[in-house]
């Protein structure tokens, strides 16, 4: 007998996709059982950012989270890992936030320009389709983020994010019930 509950079996219904564009373009797809405001909260809220943004098959924790996502606003997210000598911290600039179907955002952690991070978020019945498109300044650039596995994270991530939308639309319809 199949013991999955039904938000898993959900899940297996909504495919991550990721593709590479173009020499300097990464798209990732996927469709979320949820609305596109519980959807966009869960990109923007640190309390929620936390609870899926680290793939848990690399080992990292997500030690801190702040996150002041207004146009012109900045994120620092920082990671530890048991066998990194000191926390590993992502850093950048919100260039466009617009609730509930926008965000763009850099990626500054390193010594060279990093990518820019553009997700759309379109409801379609209840439910959002997100489109994360990574524009990197060179190929080199993208061809190290695909060689050093970051970019290898996203169907992990997203199959967190959908528990945790799950999870957030029980609780809500068990309210309204």
């Amino acid at each position: 007998m199949d013991k999955r509950n039904n938000s898993d079996t959900i899940s297996a219904k909504n495919i991550t996709t990721v593709e590479r564009k173009s020499d300097r373009e990464l798209v990732v797809r996927r469709t979320f059982n949820g609305p596109a405001n519980l959807v966009f909260d869960a990109w923007t809220k640190p309390e929620l950012l936390k609870r899926w943004w680290a793939p848990k098959s690399f080992g990292i924790s997500f030690v801190s989270c702040e996150a002041d996502v207004r146009t012109g606003g900045t994120y620092r997210f920082v990671f530890s890992h048991p066998s990194a000598p000191e926390p590993m911290a992502f850093l950048g600039r919100y260039l466009e936030v617009t609730p509930p179907t926008r965000l763009v955002w850099t990626n500054e952690e390193g010594e060279e320009p990093g990518a820019v991070t553009t997700v759309t978020f379109e409801e379609q019945g209840g439910k959002t389709l997100v489109v994360l498109h990574d524009l990197y300044p060179s190929k080199e650039a993208l061809d190290e983020a695909v060689a050093s596995g970051s970019t290898s994270g996203w169907p992990e991530q997203f199959k967190e994010l959908d528990q945790l939308l799950g999870a957030q639309v029980a609780s809500m319809d068990g309210q309204s019930a």
